[in-house]
């Protein structure tokens, strides 16, 4: 009788086969998986808040607590806005901006449809919308460039504002109306015709740096110009001041509160004594500081 070790050779080849077949997938699997692992971290992105759900909810620096509002002011409100659990900013238009890096948190609030809330026309958003929902419908009014003043009280008599031989015409040619979409058409044609000139007209200079406030903006009007308003504020033992920036850009995006660039992984600003605020997308001088 023949000896053999090996009774079943062709079935033995074929399981040989099927081991090295299988090593050669788990190891193609876990080198793609571990690339994609590296490249993740390498790659720059957000910074994401999910857990948090309002502006005021966002955790002060060590050392700091909320800097105190009063019942019903624009800071109190402000705190109140929610927060995305998604930390992408978009664009008006549903496409992502190009840059990811600039934000730390992206309020709840729409870009609309149409690439027209843009800089200034943010922050004219956030303060219009707490005069809104705080029924102080007379002191809802904006200046466009042209110098026309556009108020709510007129728009919801009827009153529009159409573009007659250069300038806008304050002429009754609309129906009266009322409710959230009147105010919506209202905040639309001001942001076709108001900007950072017109607006920086309208705010008073803050001229101590110290005296910061939640609702201050930080805004440089012109072409090219921009603006960024302080949504939260926080203050320690000695007196020092942090807070929070948020912005709109160009094109017409998400609202979304800003990190620091000087700190890591950080929203939190401070007035070092400096003459110069640095954000990720904009530096400002102090000097530029104003106020509603």
């Amino acid at each position: 009788m023949e000896s053999c070790c090996n009774p079943h050779p062709i079935k033995n080849v074929v399981a040989l086969k099927y081991l090295s077949w299988t090593f050669v997938v788990l190891f193609v699997t876990a080198v793609a998986v571990l690339s994609w692992q590296y490249l993740q971290a390498k790659a720059p992105h957000p910074v994401s808040a999910p857990y948090y759900k309002t502006v005021g909810q966002l955790p002060l620096p060590p050392g700091f607590k909320r800097e105190p509002v009063a019942k019903g002011s624009f800071g109190e409100w402000l705190r109140t806005i929610p927060l995305k659990t998604d930390n992408t900013v978009y664009l008006y238009n549903g496409q992502k901006k190009g840059n990811q890096t600039a934000q730390y948190a992206v309020l709840d609030i729409s870009v609309g449809k149409k690439d027209l809330q843009q800089c200034a026309d943010a922050v004219i958003r956030l303060y219009a919308e707490y005069l809104y929902a705080s029924h102080q419908y007379t002191k809802i009014a904006f200046h466009a460039t042209d110098g026309t003043l556009m108020d709510y009280s007129s728009w919801m008599k009827g009153y529009r504002y159409p573009v007659k031989q250069g300038r806008l015409q304050k002429q009754l040619t609309g129906a009266p109306c009322k409710g959230d979409a009147c105010f919506a058409d209202f905040l639309q044609t001001v942001f076709s015709y108001a900007g950072t000139l017109s607006l920086s007209k309208e705010l008073n200079v803050v001229n101590n740096p110290a005296a910061i406030n939640i609702g201050d903006v930080f805004i440089r009007g012109g072409s090219p110009g921009h603006a960024v308003i302080v949504m939260d504020m926080g203050v320690n033992n000695a007196g020092q001041k942090t807070f929070l920036l948020a912005q709109s850009y160009m094109p017409a995006q998400d609202i979304h509160i800003l990190q620091n660039p000087t700190r890591n992984q950080d929203p939190w600003y401070q007035y070092n004594g400096g003459k110069i605020l640095s954000t990720p997308e904009w530096i400002f001088d102090w000097n530029q500081l104003m106020r509603f």
